[in-house]
């Protein structure tokens, strides 16, 4: 039955965030400069950790992937997003919205996996800075990076796969994108099992990273209240500030989304929470790491400098 029903239903139609043109025109304009923004942001700091031999780091190396993340996971949304706002018929091919779904929840998976890595990367630095080069060699860095996105696959093609397979009795997405719970509402079976594989996901994937953070930050806390001198505790503060605000805002919209009670939520919220996600926080995650990052923003001087001489 549910592949019947998928063979036949080549298309869904995507109510997107309003019905009205002139509002459609106004969000266009915002969403095409927040865009143009994140992937600004993101290939800079992609390029100036690429160039700059002073930022050939571990905490850097984590920073580019996070870069690269969130690159995938923006344009897997957010051009299809801008083209249906300028379009009547806002139509998305069963296999485009099956593969969008898929990108979107890998790339958002993996994020978390990441913020947990470089929470750890932190905790080294603060907790263990003699040995920080030691612990934090480039093969123990390119297998934590590899590990979250595979962790982040993994779980991506776990629930795409379930999705679906259940047959689908709605062509109308309530949504700007193919999103997870959006797509379980066009089901028209009992989804209870797709609930706890939800819950399951959420908590591997959003939960024990955050647990790994909230212990990497409480040692360095801790490390930081053992520093006699003001200035010592406010260098290692510094170093941990840009990836605590990120930290934040990626938490704090995921357990709100996909951890708080189904009977509490709407569409209307998770469409905006959504959309906060794909597309106001990758391009506060670039901002934060480049206009508040000293050590990023003196790359970009030494590389504007280096320009300059040429001409």
């Amino acid at each position: 039955m549910g592949r019947e029903n998928q063979t036949w239903m080549s298309e869904f139609i995507l109510l997107g965030l309003s019905r009205f043109w002139d509002t459609q025109l106004s969000l266009f304009v915002l969403f095409l400069v927040m865009y143009l923004v994140t992937m600004l942001g993101n290939f800079l700091i992609l390029l100036l950790i690429r160039l700059d031999s002073r930022l050939h780091t571990p905490m850097y190396f984590f920073l580019s992937a996070l870069s690269f993340v969130d690159i995938c996971y923006t344009n897997s949304t957010v051009p299809q997003m801008l083209v249906h706002f300028l379009s009547a018929r806002k139509s998305i091919p069963f296999h485009s919205c099956v593969l969008q779904l898929f990108i979107s929840l890998a790339m958002g998976s993996s994020e978390f996996f990441l913020l947990g890595a470089m929470a750890y990367d932190r905790y080294v630095a603060v907790c263990h800075p003699l040995h920080y080069t030691v612990i934090m060699h480039g093969g123990l860095c390119l297998g934590l990076a590899a590990g979250c996105l595979g962790a982040g696959f993994m779980n991506s093609v776990m629930q795409t796969i379930i999705i679906f397979r259940l047959p689908l009795c709605r062509h109308v997405i309530n949504h700007f994108a193919c999103e997870m719970l959006a797509v379980l509402r066009l089901t028209c079976v009992d989804i209870s099992f797709n609930k706890v594989m939800v819950a399951i996901s959420g908590f591997l994937v959003i939960m024990l990273p955050c647990f790994l953070v909230l212990f990497s930050y409480g040692q360095i806390v801790a490390a930081i209240l053992h520093i006699r001198s003001a200035q010592g505790r406010c260098k290692a503060f510094e170093t941990c500030a840009s990836h605590l605000t990120v930290v934040s805002m990626c938490f704090g919209t995921a357990i709100f989304t996909y951890l708080r009670p189904t009977a509490g939520s709407s569409a209307e919220q998770e469409k905006m929470v959504a959309l906060f996600y794909a597309v106001v926080t990758p391009m506060l995650n670039s901002l934060i790491y480049s206009l508040r990052n000293k050590e990023v923003m003196s790359a970009l001087r030494r590389l504007l400098g280096k320009f300059s001489e040429k001409r």
